[in-house]
């Protein structure tokens, strides 16, 4: 019997890791090795730990976890990569007899470890101007020369979003067109099991609210200031993450701290909005309630012995 993978899915503060690390524990009790694959975006960055909820060493429970603290703020994280080393851990578990939990955080990230999903190729040269021309006219000059040449590439993308733009610009330049249509939900992978958590919008938006809370009295300001020292400013992906963009901005000056913790909460209220619109197009989820009491022990019971 080939080793499945196991697919927690949901939007930020549902829960998600907790449950993870709780089913490899069960798993371990019965004498099954489990092991969890990271598809947040933003984990991946070494020194990014209180503004993005990084599960400490204690939260992990013993429990190996991949595609964690892999990058310095400086590089960019592309979904090319992620599905290149998401796919190889994957591989790498199952070639051991060890079951992979994905843990997905980032609904675009999962689509593409998951799935059918090629990318259009890249060309350095061409991205680097792309970014100089982002760097000297901004993100919103360059979004309409995206809406210039693709309508509908431009509908996709907000006008604040520098690198997708330039994503979208290289990819015209590079092919001639532009594809905003997302591959169909057919697995790339065999033996998928995807579960979501899902949370009422006032309890979730209150478990943000204490999240952010908490940040700020954990140190996220003195963690950016930390970050900003090596270099966080010239990272095109680390330093737009929610939170470090508010917070650079108080550092800045353009943001006061009230306002740089006001924005990071309903920003990340958006988000989880976002994320769980995507995750709820995929057909092949099955929701669970993230309050119920014994999901752990449920997933464990849907997995082939």
């Amino acid at each position: 019997m080939s080793t499945p993978l196991l697919v927690i899915n949901g939007p930020t503060a549902s829960g998600k890791s907790a449950l993870a690390v709780g089913v490899a524990q069960r798993l371990r009790e019965q004498g099954r090795a489990a092991e969890i694959i990271n598809a947040d975006s933003m984990l991946v960055y070494r020194g990014m730990d209180i503004g993005t909820a990084k599960p400490s060493a204690a939260e992990r429970g013993g429990v190996t976890h991949h595609l964690i603290d892999i990058l310095d703020v400086t590089e960019t994280a592309s979904v090319a990569d992620f599905q290149r080393l998401a796919r190889d851990a994957v591989a790498d578990c199952r070639a051991r007899g060890v079951l992979p939990i994905l843990v997905g955080g980032s609904a675009l990230y999962v689509h593409a470890i998951l799935d059918a999903f090629e990318f259009p190729g890249t060309d350095p040269a061409v991205r680097a101007r792309l970014e100089a021309d982002l760097d000297a006219a901004g993100a919103e000059a360059l979004h309409q020369r995206l809406e210039a040449l693709s309508p509908q590439a431009a509908a996709g993308i907000l006008p604040g979003n520098g690198r997708r733009i330039v994503r979208a610009l290289e990819v015209i330049e590079l092919t001639g067109s532009w594809q905003p249509n997302l591959p169909q939900w057919q697995y790339a992978l065999g033996d998928v099991l995807q579960y979501g958590l899902e949370i009422p919008r006032n309890e979730l938006d209150a478990r943000i609210d204490a999240r952010v809370e908490r940040m700020w009295a954990d140190g996220l300001v003195a963690e950016v200031r930390n970050l900003a020292a090596r270099g966080l400013r010239d990272g095109r992906t680390a330093s737009r993450a929610l939170g470090y963009r508010q917070v650079l901005a108080f550092l800045d000056g353009e943001l006061s701290e009230d306002e740089a913790r006001l924005r990071t909460a309903s920003g990340t209220r958006r988000f989880a909005r976002k994320q769980l619109g995507w995750f709820r197009r995929d057909p092949r989820i099955t929701w669970l309630p993230a309050s119920s009491e014994g999901l752990a022990e449920h997933l464990v019971g849907q997995l082939p012995h």
